[in-house]
């Protein structure tokens, strides 16, 4: 009877360490009982857009420098073109800590905290480099920083540039011409107001279903970077392209707080080098990519291109500064002023 006792136990202590080595092998996210040294976890990264982007690029680089800086303790899975999680879905993922890391467009943000809608603002930066100053400065980081109130931190910005406008019904060179178009957007209160006072409708379709939406007509038009006109496709689907970069596409780098508190560290060290050199190479792709695709698209694609000028971009500005001057004051005269001064 004792023989059998003790084959029993030997059986369980042997089945309980077998459990307990599996659950060990495969972490997830962070080991919070590991104090001392990096933790072993694995880190996913969702985003929407396609692989030739700014934004892919600085995630590839994310994870090259957390593997490598961690000897590999800590793996980084990227999931571009919407396959993990889509426009509609990530925030609220990244909120239950299904995700670790999204970049969405800022203006995907605007029912959390108004101040996202500056991206939104007609020719409020002159460029990239104006837009990244005023994200890296007190104000642009008071901004991110409101949507811990989500149990989201707001890490910087990563940029993707001027937007420019297709559509499938006329050349557009003046306010007027917008009238009667349904364009893709982003979303938010203030585009729809933008493009209200244009005379155009506005939809907020997700944007790994925009092509399809093009294509079937369920929108005229749309406002992207050159990067994401290119990388998309969508010249293949549209008759006109309009530069007017009239407002722009920039990306807010978010983690859930949970995952960011539960880092010891020196596996927070390794994961805020990782970002650093992503926000490096993300900003300093962006503009190179984007000349880049204006080329593949006037080369590759029959699309009509019509560049605006200084008179005609001054009309567009004139029409649109009661939009401005609203705006302003809802997301903070302070805030707004402190990007002009860029």
């Amino acid at each position: 009877m004792l023989r059998v006792k003790s084959i029993f136990v030997l059986c369980l202590l042997i089945i309980v360490g077998t459990l307990l080595s599996g659950c060990q092998s495969h972490p997830t996210h962070a080991d919070a009982t590991q104090v001392n040294g990096v933790q072993a976890m694995t880190i996913k990264i969702s985003h929407v857009v396609a692989e030739n982007t700014p934004k892919h690029k600085g995630a590839l680089k994310m994870k090259e420098v957390i593997e490598e800086q961690s000897n590999g303790k800590i793996q980084v899975e990227i999931f571009p073109n919407s396959s993990l999680f889509g426009d509609k879905d990530e925030y609220q993922n990244l909120i239950a800590n299904n995700v670790q890391f999204i970049m969405p467009e800022m203006t995907k943000l605007v029912g959390s905290e108004v101040g996202f809608n500056i991206p939104g603002m007609p020719f409020l930066f002159e460029n990239d480099e104006a837009a990244e100053n005023f994200w890296d400065g007190p104000k642009g980081k008071e901004v991110l920083a409101r949507l811990q109130k989500d149990k989201v931190l707001g890490l910087t910005m990563w940029p993707n540039g001027a937007k420019h406008v297709t559509n499938n019904n006329r050349t557009i060179s003046s306010p007027s011409d917008f009238a009667g178009l349904k364009v893709r957007t982003t979303g938010g209160q203030l585009l729809e107001e933008l493009y209200k006072s244009l005379g155009a409708g506005s939809s907020s379709i997700p944007f790994g279903e925009l092509y399809t939406a093009l294509q079937q007509g369920t929108v005229d038009g749309q406002d992207n970077p050159y990067s994401n006109i290119e990388s998309k496709k969508f010249a293949e689907v549209q008759e006109y392209l309009t530069i007017i970069g009239m407002n722009r596409v920039d990306y807010a780098l978010l983690t859930n707080t949970t995952f960011w508190d539960g880092l010891n560290d020196e596996s927070k060290r390794i994961v805020q080098a990782g970002i650093d050199a992503g926000t490096e190479i993300a900003r300093d792709s962006a503009e190179k990519l984007n000349d880049e695709a204006y080329v593949k698209i006037q080369n590759e694609s029959d699309i009509e291109i019509n560049e605006l000028t200084e008179e005609e971009i001054e009309a567009f500005k004139e029409h649109l500064q009661p939009v401005y001057d609203k705006w302003k004051e809802i997301i903070g005269e302070d805030i707004i002023e402190d990007a002009e001064k860029q």
